[in-house]
């Protein structure tokens, strides 16, 4: 049997989760109907639903492949929606770790050690050497944040969690996730109906983030790690700019 309908199937389940979740929560939006609305950087309300669906969507197809990468994927989403939800002016890591040194939790703090402890359990568990498994950790986070940090206008992060997950489709079924997730929702997200949000634009990068991890060796691992850490001081710097 050849390993290509392991990649089709899995991006088509991530695709149909996805769209089966996000006409459930457009129907049915739990809590409050005002937390999952938004305005956009043109002035237009849009929905938060597709993030959360994505994230199902993504989940849900990466579990039989890799548990780890599900398991990055939920805490990613979960800390995102806490973010969407109690997230104020700050940007950058600076600003939130100054917080937390005057004993202030902000939701930044919480998806920085959030994400990131998940992410580092994620990558242990998917790598075998102590070396790899903290490279891979280092992936699966700096791609969250990398997908969050590009989007601020509509599509660049669907966009983006294709572009990163094409090369890994050649190697495995697992980055068929957030492709397929992402291609659920991307119509919405360009057509300014839709935006990712934090849940949405970290889960899915958790989720490419680990279909990388487990599709390379220590080399890639490294190279991955680098540009990813280089890629969050930049996002830093215009941060605090």
């Amino acid at each position: 049997m050849t390993r290509a309908p392991g990649r089709i199937g899995t991006f088509a389940v991530a695709f149909g989760a996805t769209r089966l979740a996000y006409g459930r929560l457009r129907r049915r939006p739990p809590g409050n109907p005002g937390s999952w609305e938004r305005t956009n950087h043109a002035g237009r309300r849009v929905l938060l639903q597709a993030g959360q669906a994505a994230a199902f969507g993504s989940a849900v197809a990466a579990l039989p492949a890799a548990p780890p990468a599900a398991l990055a994927v939920a805490a990613a989403a979960a800390c995102g929606r806490y973010d969407d939800l109690r997230g104020d002016h700050r940007r950058g890591f600076r600003a939130h770790l100054g917080a937390l040194r005057g004993g202030e939790v902000t939701s930044g703090a919480v998806k920085l050690f959030g994400i990131g402890a998940a992410s580092l359990a994620a990558g242990a568990l998917l790598k075998e050497k102590p070396l790899d498994k903290v490279l891979a950790g280092v992936v699966i986070a700096g791609t969250a944040h990398l997908v969050n940090l590009v989007d601020v206008r509509p599509g660049r992060a669907g966009l983006l969690v294709l572009g990163l997950g094409a090369p890994g489709l050649l190697r495995g079924a697992l980055a068929g996730a957030p492709m397929g997730a992402a291609a659920a929702v991307l119509g919405d997200d360009l057509g300014e109906v839709a935006m990712l949000g934090d849940a949405g634009a970290h889960a899915l990068g958790a989720a490419v983030g680990s279909a990388i991890a487990a599709s390379n060796g220590r080399l890639g691992l490294a190279a991955h790690a680098a540009g990813l850490v280089a890629a969050a001081v930049w996002g830093e710097r215009a941060a605090s700019a």
